[in-house]
């Protein structure tokens, strides 16, 4: 590789803007000389990378409220092309975020630049006929999952399956009852872990809803369970602080610790998304949520072409985790479901034995180097 490279990259999310800052960390240690300038948040800011606007603060969920902000996310969109007809990088990476960034990837392609999407598309759940779109206008589709591979290679898309980066955060847990003692629960107690989102709008919604579930399920096991709320750092303290604030549980509040800490709960209420793939990592059986306004929720049944939109059951290829959508994410019905599987061992294990099909499809651990040896080598064949 040439001494010296200039890489756009743009993450839109949280959960992007982490895996892009351990990946572009990885791409440094291989190639020092390497720049990074774009779009992401803080955890891409902490890897020096040049940052025009802090994108993960817009995330948006949902038709309406992307509607809602589309001037904004205009104006980004003319400044991101500016700045790279300036700076004329020698590649981008683009991780996620279809609605942004395949439309920059089209203009990225008319520059002559070569675009690496890091983390794909949903398209196996919606927008088939997007891969047509990828095919013409990025170079190299880094994907998560085995499936993904075979779904592009068979659209003939120069793709490289990694693995999944979550397991690099598998760490060594501290002892159940030594984590509950320091945020303030019993280790001998019934833990019910609660994770709704990582998005304002998302958390908004679910939270509120997980909370009730939780009241219910006090009323039936009194004192012997306790909750606990996995908070993300992507979204202000307050929103979470007031709506515990308003109930009568109680829960203990955590930042930013579910890899190492949610392995301490005995079930979990997850928002759909990468947080099911935590859980499932931890061996925590789950029931999964997801409620958005009617306006997505109508365009959204549209267009998705699978039975199940929770990200475990896609990678087991079957329902298993039972999925409380739209209508039916009533506090009542989640109560009821939860408490049957925290009092059922059988159930548990039967779910544990499918969680660990799940964790065997990821890979192995190294995700993000080996995404990061593939990218220098896509460079350093582009003189």
């Amino acid at each position: 590789m040439e001494k010296h490279k200039t890489i756009l990259i743009v993450a839109g999310e949280a959960s992007g803007d982490q895996h892009a800052s351990n990946l572009v960390k990885a791409l440094k240690e291989l190639y020092p000389g390497l720049s990074f300038f774009g779009l992401g948040g803080p955890k891409l800011h902490e890897q020096g990378v040049s940052l025009s606007f802090n994108l993960v603060e817009l995330a948006v969920v949902g038709i309406w409220e992307v509607i809602k902000h589309y001037g904004k996310f205009k104006k980004i969109f003319t400044a991101l092309l500016q700045e790279i007809d300036e700076k004329k990088p020698d590649a981008a990476i683009v991780i996620d975020y279809p609605g942004f960034n395949l439309k920059l990837a089209h203009e990225l392609k008319k520059r002559n630049i070569p675009v690496i999407y890091y983390i794909s598309p949903q398209l196996w759940a919606w927008g088939k006929e997007r891969i047509n779109t990828i095919k013409k206008n990025v170079a190299l589709m880094i994907v998560f999952f085995k499936f993904e591979e075979e779904l592009y290679r068979k659209a003939d898309v120069p793709v490289f399956w990694c693995g999944h980066p979550l397991l690099e955060n598998c760490v060594p847990p501290a002892p159940k009852e030594q984590f509950l003692s320091s945020v303030g629960l019993d280790g001998k107690k019934i833990t019910v872990a609660l994770l709704p989102g990582s998005r304002e709008r998302e958390v908004t919604i679910l939270l509120p809803i997980m909370l009730k579930a939780a009241e219910i399920m006090r009323g039936r096991f009194k004192e012997k369970i306790q909750f606990i709320v996995f908070r993300s750092s992507s979204v202000k303290n307050e929103l979470f602080t007031d709506a515990c604030a308003q109930s009568s549980i109680h829960p203990a509040i955590v930042t930013d610790s579910v890899s190492k800490n949610l392995v301490s709960a005995d079930f979990a209420l997850v928002a759909s998304g990468t947080a099911t793939l935590d859980t499932a990592i931890a061996e925590v059986p789950m029931l999964i949520l997801y409620k958005t306004s009617l306006l997505t929720w109508v365009f959204g049944s549209l267009v998705i072409k699978i039975p199940y939109i929770g990200l475990v059951n896609v990678v087991r290829g079957k329902k298993f985790i039972e999925e409380f959508i739209q209508f039916d994410a009533k506090p009542e019905k989640i109560a009821l479901y939860a408490m049957k599987i925290i009092q059922d061992p059988a159930l548990s294990s039967t779910i544990k034995k499918e969680l660990a099909f799940v964790i065997a499809s990821l890979g192995e651990k190294g995700a993000s180097q080996r995404a990061a040896e593939r990218i220098a080598e896509f460079l350093s064949s582009r003189k």
